[in-house]
């Protein structure tokens, strides 16, 4: 059976998915200071980050329209999935869940789901892999759908941001408290809930010691680890991302550790030089 991933572009793209006609990504807007960005392969990170250092307002962030998610699920594929950023951080899930039911009207018989990942970025790129596995193996459409939404059920998310102007700039935290909080190097672990909101576990004074607690909480949280895909992204960091997996490779059997850059709404929540990982 043929199949399509569509995939909202805050999930980072595997290298071999780049070139690959069943997966598509469908791109959100970023706005900094007025100045509307794609989200496709023509983001410039460097150029992106420059801006939003420079600007005093908080980017945002314009989800894909209905048809144009339509647009994506208009195919021959058998089957077709859809894997969104959390529907509570973003209305890309609801924007291609209305872009389903648009198709739906006049082809009801086409099978297409659509998966709110309940996390964001590797988070989705996760969630499409094991689509991918599914769908290789041969499963039945209703199948993959049941083991993919217990995937993300069982996933989770963690991340340490270098840079909280973000957070300040959005009003998620106080400017008195950012001003404390750069001064002394503190860098608070988060965490995605179950509901897909984001909350603050932990937090450390310096970034090293910062990721040492997140290893501790991935550990804590992560069962059967040698035989789950766990992922990071980084952004503008590799070589921090790099002695991440190599910490966590020392402390725990993963079946697989993929470290991508992240793209442009990852990038966006992540900042310079944020690292997040899901497992």
């Amino acid at each position: 059976m043929s199949y399509k991933i569509v995939i909202d572009s805050c999930g980072e793209l595997l290298e071999e998915w780049k070139e690959d006609v069943r997966i598509e990504s469908v791109p959100l807007t970023l706005s900094v200071s007025g100045e509307n960005i794609i989200d496709d392969e023509t983001f410039d990170q460097k150029d992106f980050l420059a801006k939003v250092a420079a600007s005093p307002e908080c980017p945002k962030s314009a989800c894909p329209s209905p048809e144009r998610y339509m647009k994506a699920f208009d195919c021959d594929a058998d089957h077709i999935y859809g894997v969104t950023l959390s529907a509570e951080l973003s209305g890309s899930y609801n924007s291609a869940v209305l872009g389903k039911n648009l198709i739906l009207e006049d082809c009801p018989d086409k099978k297409i789901h659509i998966f709110n990942s309940r996390s964001a970025s590797v988070g989705e790129t996760l969630i499409a892999m094991k689509i991918q596995e599914c769908e290789d193996a041969g499963l039945p459409f209703e199948d993959i759908v049941s083991i993919v939404e217990r995937y993300i059920e069982s996933q989770n998310t963690f991340f340490v941001l270098e840079n909280l102007e973000t957070l300040r700039k959005n009003g998620r935290l106080s400017k008195a408290k950012a001003f404390v909080a750069s001064a002394l190097k503190i860098k608070p672990v988060m965490a995605a809930t179950d509901e897909g909101t984001i909350c603050q576990l932990d937090q450390a004074r310096g970034m090293n010691k910062a990721l040492v607690k997140m290893v501790d909480y991935i550990i804590e949280k992560t069962a059967d680890s040698e035989h789950r895909v766990l992922a990071i992204s980084h952004c503008n960091c590799a070589a921090r991302a790099l002695m991440l997996k190599e910490a966590l490779e020392e402390r725990m059997r993963l079946a697989r550790i993929i470290i991508l850059d992240t793209a442009g709404v990852s990038s966006m929540y992540a900042n310079d030089g944020g690292i997040i990982v899901v497992v």
